[in-house]
């Protein structure tokens, strides 16, 4: 009999590897710079995290288990990348019956139907379709209308053809809400497209799921309280809201992120082409939807160049710019089970990174968890595990494969094509504002009009005092005020 995944065996085993990084780690901490490279001007003046490196640009070895970050590197650059792979080999077995090849091992990562066409169905004849194509529409108003605070006069969701990271047929869904009051300002009724971050690897973590179904055990909290659809309705302005991570739940994947934000964008279009066929659009997401926001401004001019004229800005926040960065900054601590969930949500798109799981890699990235959301996600960093417990290599985010991951997820060199603004925490240790400010410099560097805010605050708090003025920067685009650049 095949043993469970997620079974008790298998959490005994993932409590004893968290122990032993736990006293590793402790033992290798390095002392923290009193001022690090992720400083810089803003509002709260210089910031005094880094990215995990010293001040000569070595990486440090050790961590705190809480942060990961504070001057230090993580436990993943530290002497135990090298010791945990064996040392797991050691310890557990493989799968019985064991995946007979890495298209096996493929499927079984990804996440579980839901029971829900709409979601789960791959429609006949997507290959033909073109980007973009509606595939299937449904009105969700009676069930949305509770979330949201203003009245509406319809809230839709629609199912789109779109394209995987490797221009594979896929689909996406989204959902559109437009508010009941007619649309008074100049022009057409303008939509902001919230990105929500979705941060989950199951296909009800999704936001069109909730608005469908109303709360329930997989509802994203951030979701709820996030007031980005609410300032919007109370202007006056549509908002759709795309499931940007696409039916895989390629958590952390841009390429599928920006085609499935543009994709709904053009079906929106489809649906209401006298309404939105010319209006004014902007994009918002923070975190992970900073992400699939930073996806689709970049992807704009190459992917949907007949949106480029009418997609007047993207406001990015809390940015996750180079997962290399990350591999040092949110490894091995409280943000590892985050981490490890976009390990494997990328996988599913890249699966290379497959090849590298050992026997615990495969039991974890097949258990249970592939079908977890946020807050799951989030509490799976508690025991501190560093994705290196789950690989067949040594220090596995240096190896080739990694590396090129890093590399393709960056997108370097490519300019948005919409001006942006980017904000983030200047107190953040699991994303350093230093990897925001390298992308502000690059854009700056490739002519894109952006503007760069550091605000007080971590992750949670940088959400909190950025929002604000990240929204104002959007509104005035949508009232047709041009974008200032502060490069």
């Amino acid at each position: 009999m095949r043993i469970q995944h997620g079974g008790l065996w298998v959490r005994m085993c993932v409590a004893a590897i968290a122990v032993t990084v736990g006293v590793g780690g402790g033992a290798a901490t390095a002392t923290a710079q009193s001022s690090g490279s992720a400083g810089g001007e803003g509002s709260v003046g210089t910031g005094s995290l880094t990215d995990g490196t010293g001040s000569d640009g070595e990486l440090l070895n050790g961590t705190t288990l809480i942060t990961g970050s504070l001057g230090t590197a993580s436990v993943a650059r530290s002497p135990l990348g090298s010791v945990l792979p064996p040392l797991v080999d050691a310890i557990v077995p493989a799968p019985n019956p064991p995946y007979p090849d890495l298209d096996a091992l493929w499927q079984a990562v990804l996440p579980s139907p839901i029971g829900e066409p709409f979601f789960d169905e791959f429609p006949p004849g997507l290959p033909g379709m073109a980007n973009g194509q509606v595939i299937e529409t449904r009105d969700v108003t009676p069930v949305a209308v509770q979330f949201l605070r203003g009245p509406v006069r319809e809230v839709r969701q629609f199912k789109v053809k779109t394209t995987d990271s490797h221009g594979g047929p896929s689909f996406a869904t989204a959902t559109l809400v437009v508010p009941a009051t007619p649309w008074s300002g100049p022009g057409p009724r303008p939509v902001l497209v919230n990105d929500v971050p979705i941060n989950g690897l199951g296909r009800d973590c999704t936001p069109s799921h909730t608005l469908a179904h109303g709360i329930t055990p997989s509802t994203n909290p951030f979701e709820l309280i996030r007031p980005v659809t609410a300032k919007a309705e109370e202007r006056g302005y549509a908002v759709l809201i795309p499931d940007h991570e696409g039916p895989l739940m390629t958590y952390g994947e841009p390429f599928v992120a920006g085609h499935a934000i543009l994709d709904t964008i053009r079906g929106m279009r489809t649906l209401y082409p006298a309404e939105f066929g010319t209006s004014k659009i902007a994009m918002m997401g923070y975190s992970g939807g900073a992400i699939a926001t930073s996806g689709a401004a970049k992807l704009l001019g190459s992917y949907a160049p007949e949106l480029a004229t009418d997609i007047v800005g993207a406001a990015i926040g809390g940015v996750p710019a180079d997962y290399d960065m990350l591999g040092r900054t949110m490894n091995g601590n409280l943000a590892g089970g985050l981490f490890l969930a976009a390990v494997l949500g990328v996988a599913r798109q890249q699966t290379e990174i497959l090849t590298l799981m050992n026997d615990l890699g495969e039991r974890v990235g097949t258990s249970g968890l592939r079908n977890a959301c946020v807050m799951t996600l989030a509490l799976a960093g508690v025991p501190g595990i560093p994705v290196e417990a789950l690989a067949n290599v040594k220090k596995v985010l240096s190896s080739p494969v990694a590396q090129g991951i890093f590399a393709e997820m960056k997108m370097a060199n490519v300019p948005s094509g919409t001006p942006l603004y980017i904000y983030n925490g200047g107190q953040e240790f699991w994303i350093p504002a230093l990897g925001t400010q390298n992308l502000f410099a690059e854009q700056c560097g490739l002519g894109v009009a952006a503007v760069y805010r550091q605000v007080p605050g971590e992750h949670i708090i940088g959400e909190l005092t950025g929002n604000p003025g990240a929204f104002d920067w959007v509104d005035a685009r949508l009232r047709g005020e041009p974008a200032p650049d502060e490069c």
